[in-house]
């Protein structure tokens, strides 16, 4: 017995004997995570590590629960199992805070860059002397300096001084148009083990008292998770 087809239809297309037991879902996605250097911290010639300590859990700097601003990881160090990123862009955000960040207690990451010294010196700190670095375990892959990452390009603002010595004005880390790995993604595949560590050389200053300061590094990407159906 033969298939009925329209007159001047193909032929029937095959159908598979068993229904898919799997769907692949496909997305944009970032990954970020955020490392606290309070009031007085010696940066030379120490290595931060990001991405290990998950949502709800104490570490990288902080004393007190990393919220949802610090960090959207549910399992430090790890891609979940089911699931993938290529991650195709690195940004290094700097931010002011105040002097009990991640040490006394939650504290602040709203502080502007303005009309203080110390708070700008900070910020030219971080972005003159940090190198970002993947550390995949045994191994480790130099990224690149924080001033090539988006979001880390420099400082972007004025401040002025009047007759009486006041100052006014902002000084922010700007927004970095370079980024890395536009033309070749890192491919991080389920059950990846991983971090990314802020490094520093000899040259780097400690962080000034009464004021803190925090990275956040984001990773963007597109990620692929399997969906079980069956």
């Amino acid at each position: 017995m033969r298939p009925m087809i329209s007159p001047g239809g193909g032929p029937v297309p095959g159908v598979p004997s068993q229904q898919p037991t799997n769907l692949f879902r496909y997305g944009e996605t970032a990954l970020y995570s955020t490392f606290a250097f309070a009031q007085n911290t010696a940066l030379a010639n120490s290595q931060n590590r990001v991405f290990a300590t998950p949502l709800g859990q104490n570490g990288q700097g902080f004393t007190q629960a990393l919220t949802r601003t610090e960090t959207n990881l549910k399992e430090g160090g790890r891609i979940p199992s089911g699931q993938a990123y290529d991650v195709y862009g690195v940004a290094g955000q700097i931010i002011g805070g105040d002097a009990v960040v991640g040490v006394a207690g939650p504290g602040t990451l709203d502080e502007p860059f303005n009309d203080n010294v110390a708070t700008v010196q900070s910020l030219q700190n971080i972005i003159n002397t940090a190198v970002l670095q993947w550390d995949f375990t045994q191994t480790v892959v130099d990224i690149c300096p924080i001033m090539l990452a988006g979001a880390g390009g420099g400082n972007y603002g004025a401040i002025a001084q009047n007759a009486a010595g006041a100052n006014s004005g902002a000084m922010n880390n700007g927004n970095g148009g370079i980024w890395m790995y536009r033309r070749n993604p890192v491919a991080l595949p389920g059950n990846t083990t991983f971090a990314v560590l802020i490094t520093f050389g000899s040259r780097a200053a400690p962080i000034p008292a009464g004021f803190s300061v925090s990275v956040r590094v984001v990773l963007l990407g597109y990620y692929k998770s399997v969906i079980e159906i069956g």
